[in-house]
């Protein structure tokens, strides 16, 4: 809906933003010809996880924080359980860290073909949605599906459930999956993976508009492999530090135009950082997997990628990596490991992170000695990327100012879908309004 002001503005109201999860707005006010504010309004209502989870028992983060988002809630418990884990001081054997990264294949699996397929490739096809776009293309949305099931049949296997698996506890796993089953199922992975390498030449071939970011990267690398479940941060400015040290650097605070808190990275001195699928690889491009290296030197990425609209390309080489990493691990497991270690109670503060599909996420929990929590701390990927989300369309709006409202929305919904914004995380978009004058 679009209508001019009597003191000659201009105002647009975009009610929702499509293929993204979650609801909120966005504000642009241009003046003579110049973009002078633009704001993401997150206005989908706070959620009080945080809150909600002072008093109860230290056993509960993972089941409880996995129902803050149906896309990646096994960010949400790996990260839970690594931060129990260290304030109880219990470090989990490899077994279990292994299997744990077999289940994030499967939530990073299902949630990047989705991305991939049904909410971002609209946008560089001319679509309004997966649906148009199946009528013309009904192969690649096929693929999508295909490859999606995949993942979601992987956290069911491995979680119980694909969608707030129920497999997961402080220590471990109620139980171990089945050998027999998980080696059954190779043959959907291996199908998978060849979809997967596909599919990276396929978004290799979209135009993308020219955009190269300034902004620090963000992410963790581990002592080994491709960040997935674990590891320490490192940033692109060389910084690096360890998990438990996150409070020290990243600095939460509130806007008064969104119910999400945004993030700052050692005061901001340095502007605006992005985590995420471009933060992950150009920090640990050197770990992925030489077939994931193949395949992104083959579509035309070098070591680093600094172009969000490029991020389509970056998830198609992740997926690359996840069905691999999977595969490697199945292929490894010998089926004998124990389900879980015991985790006593204990008084201690807590600190755990790991990579969720959209960037990394951070938890925090002080307990008391019968373990129940005093404080919890959850800084989700999206609060984090909000002010870099906000600095694209500050630079990228200037350049379309000649547009009219219908393509404007459109490029920005298409610039905001490029960090596959989870705001039901972060809340705790789209109204679009432009004011012209």
């Amino acid at each position: 809906m679009s209508h001019k002001l009597t003191d000659g503005g201009h105002v647009m109201h975009v009610g929702t933003l499509a293929r993204v999860e979650g609801e909120g707005a966005m504000h642009i006010e241009l003046r003579d010809g110049q973009v002078t504010d633009v704001q993401l309004r997150i206005y989908e209502p706070p959620r009080f996880y945080e809150a909600f989870l002072r008093g109860r028992s230290y056993t509960e983060p993972p089941d409880i924080t996995a129902r803050i988002c149906g896309i990646c809630p096994v960010a949400y418990q790996m990260s839970a359980c690594w931060a129990i884990e260290d304030a109880c001081g219990v470090a989990v054997p490899e077994e279990i860290r292994l299997m744990r990264r077999l289940l994030y294949c499967g939530e990073w699996i299902e949630s990047h073909a989705l991305h991939v397929f049904l909410l971002h490739a609209p946008d560089f096809l001319g679509y309004d949605g997966a649906i148009e776009m199946a009528a013309d293309h009904p192969h690649v949305v096929e693929r999508g599906l295909r490859m999606k099931r995949a993942g979601n049949r992987l956290m069911e296997l491995v979680g119980g459930r694909s969608i707030h698996p129920v497999n997961v506890k402080v220590g471990g796993f109620y139980r171990m999956p089945d050998l027999a089953e998980l080696r059954a199922f190779r043959p959907v992975l291996e199908a998978a993976l060849d979809d997967a390498l596909e599919t990276v030449g396929l978004v290799a071939g979209f135009d993308f508009p020219d955009l190269e970011q300034p902004y620090e990267y963000v992410s963790l690398r581990p002592p080994a492999g491709y960040p997935i479940e674990s590891g320490s941060v490192v940033a692109s400015s060389g910084a690096a530090f360890e998990v438990r040290d996150f409070p020290g650097h990243i600095e939460e605070f509130h806007v008064a135009h969104s119910n999400a808190l945004h993030a700052s990275l050692d005061g901001g001195d340095r502007g605006p950082y992005v985590v995420g699928p471009l933060a992950r690889y150009t920090l640990n491009h050197d770990r992925l997997s030489p077939l994931a290296q193949e395949a992104a030197a083959a579509a035309g990425l070098g070591t680093t990628c600094r172009n969000p609209f490029r991020s389509i390309i970056v998830r198609a080489v992740e997926l690359v990596e996840a069905y691999h990493e999977a595969l490697r691990i199945i292929d490894g497991w010998s089926g004998s490991a124990a389900p879980s270690v015991k985790v006593p109670a204990r008084a201690g503060e807590g600190f755990g992170a790991s990579e969720a599909p959209r960037g990394v996420l951070f938890h925090r929990y002080v307990l008391d000695d019968s373990g129940l929590i005093k404080d919890a701390q959850i800084v989700p990927p999206t609060s984090q990327n909000q002010p870099s989300i906000e600095a694209d369309l500050r630079t990228l709006v200037q350049g379309w100012t000649g547009l009219d409202d219908h393509a404007l929305q459109h490029r920005c919904e298409h610039a905001i879908r490029n960090y596959d914004p989870c705001i039901s995380c972060a809340t705790h978009f789209l109204d679009l309004t432009v004011d012209r004058a």
